[in-house]
Formats: C-alpha cells, sequence, structure tokens
C-alpha cells in the first residue's frame, strides 16, 4: 500500500511541476492566463472498517485549474492590437459564415487579403452591426458579423452654403460698375475665394467680387465667379452685361443670358443692412442669395441643379461681429467657409472604449464600421481549453452572454494596447522548488519502501 501512496505523491508531483512548467512557457503569450494544480487527498474505507486507525491512500490531482486574473497591458503602434481590462472575452470564428465561436483575449489582430480582422490563426473578429448614429442594433451573439475595414472611399458631399464674413474698407474709393472685368483689379475693389463641391465631389474655386457703387452711398455689388465663369444669382438682383432695365451696361459680355448679381447695404454705423434687388427692393431672405453652380451645366456630370446659398448671417437691428461689416479699415476676410466635402480615402481607424470601430477619411468626415463584440461567462473556469490562447463554451462554463464594452460588468477595449500573460514568473520559480522536493521526498519513500522489502526478502 505505501508503494501507491508514495507513487501517487511522485504523479501528484509530477503533475504540478508540470503544470508550472507550461506557465514559464507561456510567460511571453499574449493573453495567456497561468493555471493551478489543485489537489485532494484520498481516503476509502468499508462499512466495517475501522475509521480511526484508517490510513489514506494518497493524493489525486483534482483539476488543473485556470486563473483568469488581470494581466498587465503592454502598449503598442497598432491600433487593431486589442486588450481587455475588466471582464470579457473577444469572440473569433474559423470562417465569415461560421457560427461556432471561440474566445480569447489575445488581441493580436492583422487585416487579411479582404480587410477583414482576423487573429495569427487567421479566424475572424467578431462585432455587432451599427447605425449611422454609431449606436448597436443588436447585442445577440448570433447577429454579430466579421469585422472588416472599408476599403471604399467616403462619400463626396455637394456644398449646399457657404458662409463668409468680411469687412469691406469704407474708405476706398468707389468703382463704376459698368466697367467690372474680373481679369483686372483695377474694376473692382476686392475678391475672395473658397473651394467648393459638386455631388460628384469635384472642386470649383468660387470666387467674389466686391464693387462700391458710385451711384449710391454705402452699397456694394457683388458679383459671383466659378471657375472663371460669371454665375448668375437668384432673384435677377443686380444683373451685369444685361438688357434688363435693372441691368448694370458692362463692357464684359457674358453671353446672351444675363449675369447677376446683389447688392449688399450697410447703415451709416458699418453694419449689415442686408441685401437689395437692382430696383432697390430687398431680397425676401433677407441676408442669403442663391447661385446656382450648374449654370451654365458643368460638364462632369454632377448635379445640374445644384445650388449654394451665401448665408451673411443678418440679425437685423443689431451690430454683431458675426455679420460682413464696412469699417474704416482694410479689407479683410475673417472666417469663409462651406460645408461640402470632397471624395475621401481611409486615412485611419479609431478604436474606442467601448469597442466602436470608426474609419476615418482624408475629407474629414469619419463614420462607424462596427462595435467589437465581448462575451462573458457565469464560470470562466469552466471553459474548455483550446491552443492558441483560445477557449470553447462548455456545460460547466454556461452560455455565453454577449454585450458592448463598458456596459454593466463588461470591461473596456483598449486599443494600440495587448494584454500579457498574468504569469508571475518569481512565484512560478519558488513553486517549482517546491514541487521538486516533493518529488524528491515521494521518490525517497519509494526507496525507503524498496529498502524494507529487500530487508523482508532477506530473513532466513
Amino acid at each position: 500500500m505505501s508503494f501507491n501512496i508514495a507513487l501517487s505523491g511522485v504523479s501528484a508531483a509530477q503533475k504540478d511541476l508540470d503544470v508550472t512548467a507550461n506557465n514559464i512557457a507561456n510567460v511571453n503569450t499574449v493573453g495567456f492566463k497561468e493555471s493551478r494544480a489543485e489537489f485532494g487527498d484520498v481516503y476509502a474505507s468499508s462499512l466495517l472498517a475501522a475509521g480511526n486507525t484508517k490510513v489514506g491512500d494518497g493524493v489525486l490531482t483534482q483539476d488543473v485549474a485556470q486563473q483568469f486574473s488581470q494581466g498587465s497591458l503592454q502598449f503598442t503602434n497598432t491600433a487593431l492590437d486589442l486588450a481587455i481590462t475588466g471582464n470579457g472575452f473577444f469572440a473569433t470564428t474559423p470562417e465569415i459564415t461560421s457560427r461556432d465561436f471561440s474566445f480569447t483575449r489575445a488581441g493580436q489582430f492583422k487585416l487579411d487579403q479582404d480587410n477583414f480582422v482576423v487573429n495569427s490563426n487567421g479566424d475572424n473578429l467578431m462585432g455587432f452591426p451599427v447605425n449611422a448614429d454609431g449606436t448597436s442594433s443588436s447585442v445577440a451573439l448570433s447577429t454579430t458579423i466579421p469585422v472588416r475595414i472599408p476599403d471604399s472611399s467616403g462619400s463626396p458631399q455637394q456644398t449646399t452654403e457657404v458662409s463668409p464674413r468680411f469687412n469691406l474698407p469704407a474708405g476706398d474709393d468707389a468703382k463704376d460698375i459698368t466697367l467690372f472685368d474680373p481679369d483686372d483689379p483695377l474694376t473692382y475693389n476686392a475678391a475672395t475665394s473658397i473651394t467648393v463641391y459638386d455631388s460628384l465631389g469635384d472642386s470649383h474655386v468660387m470666387t467674389y467680387y466686391f464693387m462700391k457703387d458710385s451711384a449710391a452711398t454705402n452699397e456694394w455689388v457683388v458679383v459671383n465667379y466659378v471657375d472663371d465663369t460669371a454665375i448668375d444669382t437668384a432673384g435677377d438682383t443686380e444683373n451685369v452685361a444685361g438688357t434688363d432695365p435693372n441691368n448694370i451696361a458692362g463692357s464684359v459680355s457674358l453671353g446672351a443670358d444675363a449675369v447677376s448679381g446683389f447688392r449688399m447695404q450697410f447703415s451709416s454705423g458699418g453694419d449689415f443692412i442686408g441685401i437689395q434687388n437692382g430696383d432697390g427692393t430687398p431680397v425676401a431672405t433677407g441676408d442669403v442669395t442663391t447661385v446656382q453652380l450648374g449654370n451654365p451645366p458643368l460638364i462632369n456630370g454632377s448635379d445640374a441643379t445644384q445650388t449654394i446659398t451665401t448665408n451673411f448671417a443678418l440679425e437685423t437691428g443689431s451690430a454683431t461681429a458675426d455679420e460682413p461689416t464696412q469699417f474704416a479699415s482694410s479689407f479683410e476676410v475673417t472666417s469663409l467657409e462651406q460645408d461640402g466635402l470632397a471624395v475621401g480615402r481611409l486615412t485611419g481607424i479609431d478604436i474606442g472604449p467601448d469597442g466602436l470601430v470608426r474609419a476615418t477619411f482624408s475629407n474629414g468626415t469619419s463614420e462607424p464600421v462596427v462595435r467589437v463584440a465581448l462575451a462573458r461567462f457565469a464560470n470562466e473556469q469552466g471553459l474548455t481549453q483550446q491552443s492558441s490562447t483560445q477557449w470553447k463554451e462548455s456545460i460547466l462554463s454556461g452560455e455565453a452572454l454577449a454585450g458592448e464594452a463598458t456596459t454593466g460588468t463588461f470591461g473596456d477595449v483598449n486599443s494600440s494596447a495587448l494584454e500579457q500573460a498574468n504569469v508571475n514568473l518569481t512565484t512560478e520559480l519558488i513553486d517549482m522548488i517546491i514541487a521538486q522536493r516533493n518529488f524528491q521526498a515521494n521518490s525517497r519513500a519509494l526507496e525507503v519502501n524498496n529498502q524494507l522489502n529487500q530487508t523482508i526478502l532477506n530473513i532466513r
């Protein structure tokens, strides 16, 4: 019997050494969770046996339990390196159409040839679909989709509004607006330009020419050009080179159709009053004027009905720095903004603590792509361990419960970081020494038992 007891001790010590060696071997494995050998004594007795004289039957390995304590973070320069601080596992599948989920804490992800986010095994990272505002449409594990980084360009946005803020020089000499020539700076007082975009994302230069009217007090005539072509202003406010009674005859021939401008009127204190027609009547909106970008039509096939509103932010009866002014200082543009966007190319990926993957484009836009899915279990130690620091759901672990990072008991997702193994090398080395001593002691018990048996065999 003592042989079997000592043998069980040797076996337990060997198991302890194996577990310790495995922990030490994986000290640099990302997402690895250390294990601990758990032992129990063996005590067997029959119904009629004397329990107070019964000797134990040795030791038994009851479990090799994994310890899911948090590992330290190692920060990297790769946005697709992900680490979880707190509860949760990343969900992966071997194929984009598979529902065979594996779970891992190792976040060494990269892009495959189809722009899917995969780990070193080629397994796809799973995420929740999101709406345009970044909210998840579902948080069920069954509705997750493979995370894929878009390779398409950012959609263009045509310009609908330009917001200029400037000062027109009150002391400038008035111009004869009938002599206006965009190629002759002496025929106008000032000009400023801004890049606008059509419906296809193509850029165009929109220029405002300002002429102080010699025939009126504190009034300026403004003409719009796009790509060196005069553009009509809605409302027939001030026609250049036309035949309308309210038009201004000019030396510039702009074709059969009269190209219109508009008048800006200022008070004696330099405050912006509004826009007026050529006959002196105010424009209905009072503070905006609209030009049709596609008149004449653009040759690139973009929306020919596109209009651009110039918003002067008029506040009637109130002087404000957010309006154009006419003060006795030089021409100065303080703000010139537009709301259009060019076609954008993908420039970067940002992953927030909540797991939201957002793509950024060169045109300044960004859009949510997907939200990285996390899963948790009622009993993490019940998970079935797989190779490559992955686990499978089991009866002991309970079903996987999916959710979003930073919600409930789920932890945070850290981009450009990796969770290191939670192995304490110093502790493991001490455990290895203890296991070695246990092995030696049980081996010595076997040797003593052998000597006793040999002594009995030598009795004559």
